[in-house]
Protein backbone atom coordinates (compact mmCIF):
# COMPACT_ATOMS: atom_id res chain seq x y z
CA UNK A 1 0.00 0.00 0.00
CA UNK A 2 2.68 2.55 0.64
CA UNK A 3 4.44 1.67 -2.55
CA UNK A 4 1.37 2.28 -4.32
CA UNK A 5 1.00 5.66 -2.47
CA UNK A 6 4.97 6.86 -3.69
CA UNK A 7 4.55 5.62 -7.03
CA UNK A 8 1.04 7.51 -7.41
CA UNK A 9 3.25 10.67 -6.21
CA UNK A 10 5.82 10.30 -8.28
CA UNK A 11 4.04 9.57 -11.26
CA UNK A 12 3.87 13.65 -12.46
CA UNK A 13 7.04 14.42 -11.99
CA UNK A 14 8.70 11.38 -14.42
CA UNK A 15 5.74 12.55 -16.70
CA UNK A 16 7.24 16.29 -16.63
CA UNK A 17 10.39 14.70 -17.48
CA UNK A 18 9.28 12.62 -19.55
CA UNK A 19 8.12 15.30 -21.92
CA UNK A 20 11.56 17.38 -21.31
CA UNK A 21 12.84 14.70 -23.39
CA UNK A 22 12.78 15.51 -27.13
CA UNK A 23 12.36 12.70 -29.99
CA UNK A 24 16.58 12.71 -30.36
CA UNK A 25 16.99 12.46 -26.75
CA UNK A 26 17.49 16.02 -25.89
CA UNK A 27 15.70 18.48 -23.79
CA UNK A 28 13.30 20.36 -24.41
CA UNK A 29 14.02 24.25 -24.41
CA UNK A 30 11.80 26.26 -22.11
CA UNK A 31 10.91 29.80 -23.29
CA UNK A 32 14.17 31.92 -24.00
CA UNK A 33 14.14 35.76 -22.31
CA UNK A 34 14.75 38.43 -23.99
CA UNK A 35 16.41 41.58 -22.36
CA UNK A 36 17.83 45.03 -23.30
CA UNK A 37 21.43 45.18 -22.31
CA UNK A 38 22.67 48.07 -23.61
CA UNK A 39 20.69 51.48 -24.88
CA UNK A 40 17.00 52.25 -23.44
CA UNK A 41 13.80 51.55 -24.75
CA UNK A 42 13.40 54.74 -25.99
CA UNK A 43 15.37 55.45 -28.73
CA UNK A 44 16.80 58.59 -30.61
CA UNK A 45 17.67 58.60 -33.99
CA UNK A 46 20.79 57.11 -35.12
CA UNK A 47 21.30 54.98 -31.32
CA UNK A 48 22.84 52.01 -30.79
CA UNK A 49 20.59 49.23 -28.90
CA UNK A 50 21.76 45.74 -28.23
CA UNK A 51 19.52 42.34 -27.24
CA UNK A 52 20.46 39.34 -25.52
CA UNK A 53 17.90 36.20 -25.66
CA UNK A 54 19.05 33.12 -23.34
CA UNK A 55 17.05 29.74 -22.86
CA UNK A 56 18.12 27.98 -19.58
CA UNK A 57 18.87 25.14 -18.91
CA UNK A 58 19.10 24.39 -22.23
CA UNK A 59 21.56 21.81 -23.53
CA UNK A 60 23.75 23.60 -26.72
CA UNK A 61 23.81 24.11 -29.45
CA UNK A 62 20.81 26.10 -29.56
CA UNK A 63 19.71 28.52 -32.66
CA UNK A 64 18.29 32.03 -31.30
CA UNK A 65 16.59 34.29 -34.19
CA UNK A 66 15.09 37.75 -33.54
CA UNK A 67 11.87 38.78 -34.60
CA UNK A 68 10.67 42.56 -35.47
CA UNK A 69 6.92 41.93 -35.33
CA UNK A 70 6.52 38.81 -37.74
CA UNK A 71 9.98 39.49 -39.56
CA UNK A 72 13.09 38.10 -39.34
CA UNK A 73 15.52 40.33 -38.20
CA UNK A 74 18.66 38.21 -37.53
CA UNK A 75 19.67 34.77 -36.34
CA UNK A 76 22.77 33.10 -34.21
CA UNK A 77 24.07 29.90 -33.40
CA UNK A 78 24.97 29.49 -29.24
CA UNK A 79 27.61 26.59 -28.91
CA UNK A 80 27.15 27.23 -25.15
CA UNK A 81 25.54 28.26 -22.56
CA UNK A 82 25.81 31.87 -22.55
CA UNK A 83 23.47 34.60 -24.40
CA UNK A 84 22.95 35.56 -28.06
CA UNK A 85 23.82 39.14 -28.22
CA UNK A 86 21.72 40.63 -31.09
CA UNK A 87 23.30 44.67 -31.83
CA UNK A 88 20.93 47.20 -33.94
CA UNK A 89 21.06 50.54 -35.10
CA UNK A 90 17.93 52.36 -34.86
CA UNK A 91 18.26 54.46 -38.19
CA UNK A 92 14.75 55.28 -39.14
CA UNK A 93 11.62 55.43 -37.72
CA UNK A 94 11.05 51.54 -39.32
CA UNK A 95 13.21 50.12 -36.84
CA UNK A 96 10.92 50.73 -33.90
CA UNK A 97 8.59 48.94 -32.88
CA UNK A 98 8.13 45.12 -31.12
CA UNK A 99 10.97 42.70 -31.07
CA UNK A 100 10.57 39.21 -30.10
CA UNK A 101 13.43 36.45 -30.02
CA UNK A 102 12.66 32.63 -30.65
CA UNK A 103 15.01 29.89 -29.21
CA UNK A 104 15.63 26.08 -30.81
CA UNK A 105 17.35 22.85 -31.38
CA UNK A 106 18.94 22.69 -34.90
CA UNK A 107 17.40 20.34 -37.00
CA UNK A 108 13.97 20.01 -35.27
CA UNK A 109 10.79 21.73 -35.74
CA UNK A 110 8.66 24.67 -33.67
CA UNK A 111 11.04 26.16 -30.72
CA UNK A 112 9.99 28.71 -28.10
CA UNK A 113 9.04 32.52 -28.09
CA UNK A 114 9.96 35.01 -25.31
CA UNK A 115 8.89 37.87 -24.12
CA UNK A 116 8.68 41.43 -25.88
CA UNK A 117 10.59 44.39 -26.02
CA UNK A 118 9.25 47.14 -27.27
CA UNK A 119 11.12 50.60 -28.73
CA UNK A 120 9.51 53.50 -29.37
CA UNK A 121 11.13 56.77 -30.75
CA UNK A 122 11.64 59.83 -28.79
CA UNK A 123 11.84 63.24 -30.41
CA UNK A 124 13.05 66.46 -28.60
CA UNK A 125 10.87 68.87 -27.19
CA UNK A 126 10.29 72.37 -28.55
CA UNK A 127 10.78 75.66 -26.22
CA UNK A 128 7.02 75.41 -24.93
CA UNK A 129 5.18 78.92 -24.48
CA UNK A 130 3.44 80.19 -21.52
CA UNK A 131 0.50 82.38 -21.65
CA UNK A 132 -2.60 83.24 -20.26
CA UNK A 133 -6.07 84.40 -21.65
CA UNK A 134 -5.82 87.67 -19.66
CA UNK A 135 -2.82 89.67 -19.09
CA UNK A 136 -4.18 92.34 -16.49
CA UNK A 137 -5.26 91.40 -13.21
CA UNK A 138 -6.11 92.68 -9.72
CA UNK A 139 -5.71 91.62 -5.93
CA UNK A 140 -9.04 89.09 -5.68
CA UNK A 141 -9.00 88.21 -8.96
CA UNK A 142 -8.31 84.29 -10.24
CA UNK A 143 -5.95 83.71 -13.16
CA UNK A 144 -4.85 80.78 -14.88
CA UNK A 145 -1.38 79.83 -16.94
CA UNK A 146 -1.12 77.30 -19.70
CA UNK A 147 2.23 75.85 -20.45
CA UNK A 148 2.65 73.96 -24.29
CA UNK A 149 5.13 72.56 -25.96
CA UNK A 150 4.52 72.00 -29.55
CA UNK A 151 6.56 69.68 -30.64
CA UNK A 152 8.20 66.70 -28.69
CA UNK A 153 7.37 62.81 -28.41
CA UNK A 154 5.16 62.28 -25.58
CA UNK A 155 4.32 62.13 -22.72
CA UNK A 156 6.08 65.20 -21.80
CA UNK A 157 6.01 66.86 -17.94
CA UNK A 158 5.22 70.48 -17.61
CA UNK A 159 6.34 72.67 -14.05
CA UNK A 160 5.62 75.98 -13.71
CA UNK A 161 7.67 78.74 -11.38
CA UNK A 162 7.55 82.49 -10.23
CA UNK A 163 11.11 83.69 -10.46
CA UNK A 164 12.91 80.64 -9.86
CA UNK A 165 10.57 78.92 -7.07
CA UNK A 166 8.36 76.11 -8.34
CA UNK A 167 4.95 77.30 -7.62
CA UNK A 168 2.90 73.49 -8.88
CA UNK A 169 4.33 69.68 -9.60
CA UNK A 170 5.45 68.26 -12.39
CA UNK A 171 2.49 67.53 -14.73
CA UNK A 172 2.90 64.93 -16.94
CA UNK A 173 0.39 64.63 -20.44
CA UNK A 174 0.20 61.83 -22.00
CA UNK A 175 -2.16 63.92 -25.36
CA UNK A 176 -0.86 66.27 -27.35
CA UNK A 177 -2.37 69.31 -24.94
CA UNK A 178 -0.97 72.12 -22.30
CA UNK A 179 -0.64 71.70 -18.99
CA UNK A 180 -2.99 74.49 -17.10
CA UNK A 181 -2.38 75.85 -13.23
CA UNK A 182 -4.98 78.45 -11.51
CA UNK A 183 -3.65 81.00 -9.66
CA UNK A 184 -5.10 83.60 -6.91
CA UNK A 185 -3.33 87.10 -7.46
CA UNK A 186 -3.48 87.94 -3.41
CA UNK A 187 -1.56 90.98 -3.33
CA UNK A 188 0.79 92.87 -5.28
CA UNK A 189 3.76 90.54 -4.55
CA UNK A 190 1.89 87.86 -6.93
CA UNK A 191 2.51 90.24 -9.61
CA UNK A 192 6.11 88.55 -10.50
CA UNK A 193 7.53 86.95 -13.34
CA UNK A 194 6.19 83.21 -14.44
CA UNK A 195 8.01 81.10 -16.39
CA UNK A 196 7.67 77.05 -17.51
CA UNK A 197 9.85 74.43 -18.07
CA UNK A 198 9.28 71.12 -19.91
CA UNK A 199 10.77 67.89 -20.60
CA UNK A 200 10.47 64.12 -22.33
CA UNK A 201 12.97 61.30 -22.24
CA UNK A 202 14.40 62.59 -25.03
CA UNK A 203 18.08 62.93 -22.73
CA UNK A 204 19.34 66.39 -21.70
CA UNK A 205 16.02 68.55 -23.30
CA UNK A 206 14.31 70.45 -20.35
CA UNK A 207 13.40 73.49 -21.97
CA UNK A 208 12.21 76.59 -20.58
CA UNK A 209 9.80 78.76 -22.02
CA UNK A 210 9.26 82.59 -22.27
CA UNK A 211 8.57 84.77 -19.32
CA UNK A 212 4.99 86.24 -18.44
CA UNK A 213 4.45 89.06 -16.05
CA UNK A 214 1.08 90.22 -15.18
CA UNK A 215 0.14 94.18 -14.89
CA UNK A 216 -2.04 95.49 -12.20
CA UNK A 217 -5.35 96.33 -14.00
CA UNK A 218 -6.17 99.97 -13.91
CA UNK A 219 -9.63 101.08 -11.35
CA UNK A 220 -12.01 102.46 -13.75
CA UNK A 221 -13.52 105.85 -12.12
CA UNK A 222 -17.60 106.54 -11.97
CA UNK A 223 -17.22 109.47 -14.78
CA UNK A 224 -16.33 107.43 -17.45
CA UNK A 225 -19.92 105.69 -17.50
CA UNK A 226 -21.22 109.37 -17.51
CA UNK A 227 -18.73 110.85 -20.44
CA UNK A 228 -19.74 107.68 -22.29
CA UNK A 229 -23.35 108.28 -22.30
CA UNK A 230 -22.67 111.91 -22.96
CA UNK A 231 -20.87 111.30 -26.04
CA UNK A 232 -23.18 108.94 -27.79
CA UNK A 233 -25.95 111.00 -27.36
CA UNK A 234 -23.68 114.00 -28.92
CA UNK A 235 -23.27 111.34 -31.49
CA UNK A 236 -27.13 111.25 -32.33
CA UNK A 237 -28.00 114.64 -32.32
CA UNK A 238 -25.13 115.20 -35.03
CA UNK A 239 -26.92 112.11 -36.74
CA UNK A 240 -30.74 113.83 -36.58
CA UNK A 241 -28.96 117.16 -37.74
CA UNK A 242 -26.90 115.69 -40.66
CA UNK A 243 -30.52 113.84 -41.83
CA UNK A 244 -32.56 117.03 -41.44
CA UNK A 245 -30.29 118.99 -43.79
CA UNK A 246 -31.66 117.56 -46.90
CA UNK A 247 -35.15 117.09 -46.33
CA UNK A 248 -35.89 120.22 -43.87
CA UNK A 249 -33.16 122.76 -44.22
CA UNK A 250 -32.52 122.71 -47.49
CA UNK A 251 -36.70 122.72 -49.20
CA UNK A 252 -36.93 125.39 -46.22
CA UNK A 253 -34.20 127.80 -47.34
CA UNK A 254 -35.39 127.54 -51.20
CA UNK A 255 -38.54 128.31 -50.30
CA UNK A 256 -37.29 131.19 -48.66
CA UNK A 257 -35.23 132.65 -51.24
CA UNK A 258 -37.75 131.89 -53.98
CA UNK A 259 -40.23 134.72 -52.35
CA UNK A 260 -37.74 137.25 -51.73
CA UNK A 261 -36.92 137.20 -55.14
CA UNK A 262 -40.30 138.25 -56.41
CA UNK A 263 -41.34 141.96 -57.32
CA UNK A 264 -43.59 143.35 -54.37
CA UNK A 265 -45.29 145.39 -56.70
CA UNK A 266 -46.79 145.17 -60.48
CA UNK A 267 -46.42 141.06 -60.17
CA UNK A 268 -49.01 139.13 -61.80
CA UNK A 269 -48.72 135.72 -61.68
CA UNK A 270 -50.52 134.16 -64.99
CA UNK A 271 -50.88 130.62 -66.87
CA UNK A 272 -50.88 129.85 -70.48
CA UNK A 273 -54.04 129.05 -71.78
CA UNK A 274 -53.07 127.27 -74.66
CA UNK A 275 -51.94 124.28 -74.02
CA UNK A 276 -48.44 123.99 -75.09
CA UNK A 277 -44.86 123.82 -73.99
CA UNK A 278 -44.55 127.21 -72.99
CA UNK A 279 -45.01 128.16 -69.70
CA UNK A 280 -46.02 131.83 -68.36
CA UNK A 281 -44.12 132.51 -64.56
CA UNK A 282 -45.57 136.46 -64.11
CA UNK A 283 -46.29 139.65 -66.16
CA UNK A 284 -45.31 143.10 -64.63
CA UNK A 285 -47.59 146.35 -65.80
CA UNK A 286 -45.92 149.43 -65.75
CA UNK A 287 -47.86 152.16 -63.79
CA UNK A 288 -50.28 154.30 -66.23
CA UNK A 289 -49.39 157.95 -66.62
CA UNK A 290 -52.76 160.03 -66.67
CA UNK A 291 -51.06 161.44 -70.35
CA UNK A 292 -50.16 157.90 -71.59
CA UNK A 293 -52.61 156.22 -73.99
CA UNK A 294 -50.55 152.67 -73.70
CA UNK A 295 -49.40 150.01 -70.68
CA UNK A 296 -46.22 148.67 -71.26
CA UNK A 297 -45.89 144.93 -69.64
CA UNK A 298 -43.80 142.55 -70.33
CA UNK A 299 -44.42 138.62 -69.78
CA UNK A 300 -41.87 135.88 -68.80
CA UNK A 301 -42.10 132.38 -70.54
CA UNK A 302 -40.13 129.55 -70.16
CA UNK A 303 -39.89 127.62 -72.69
CA UNK A 304 -38.71 123.87 -73.86
CA UNK A 305 -37.62 122.92 -76.82
CA UNK A 306 -37.69 119.34 -78.90
CA UNK A 307 -34.50 118.04 -77.24
CA UNK A 308 -35.95 119.05 -73.87
CA UNK A 309 -33.75 121.74 -72.83
CA UNK A 310 -35.79 124.62 -71.26
CA UNK A 311 -34.92 128.16 -71.81
CA UNK A 312 -36.61 131.73 -70.25
CA UNK A 313 -37.36 134.50 -72.41
CA UNK A 314 -39.45 138.03 -72.08
CA UNK A 315 -41.79 139.27 -74.03
CA UNK A 316 -42.32 143.42 -73.98
CA UNK A 317 -46.21 144.62 -75.52
CA UNK A 318 -47.66 147.38 -75.31
CA UNK A 319 -51.35 148.22 -74.73
CA UNK A 320 -54.07 150.17 -75.73
CA UNK A 321 -56.35 151.76 -73.23
CA UNK A 322 -57.85 154.34 -74.53
CA UNK A 323 -60.02 154.93 -77.69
Amino acid sequence: MFFLTVLLFSYPQMSQQRQKITANGKEMLPNPKLELVQGTLNVVMKQNVTLSCLSEPGSPPVRYTLFKLNQQVSALNSSDSSPALFPLTISSASDVGEYKCKAEYSHTTGGKYSNSLTFTFTEPISKPVLSSPTSQAKPGQNVTLSCFSENGSLPITYQFFKGKKSISLPKETQKREAAVIFLFINSLSDFGTYKCKAKNRFPNTTKYSNAFNFTLAEERSHSQPLIISLGLILLLLIIGFALAIPFFLIPLYKAKKFKSARPSTGLTPTVNAEESENEVIYSEIEPVKPEEEYINFSVIRREEDKAGKRACSTVYSKVLIRD
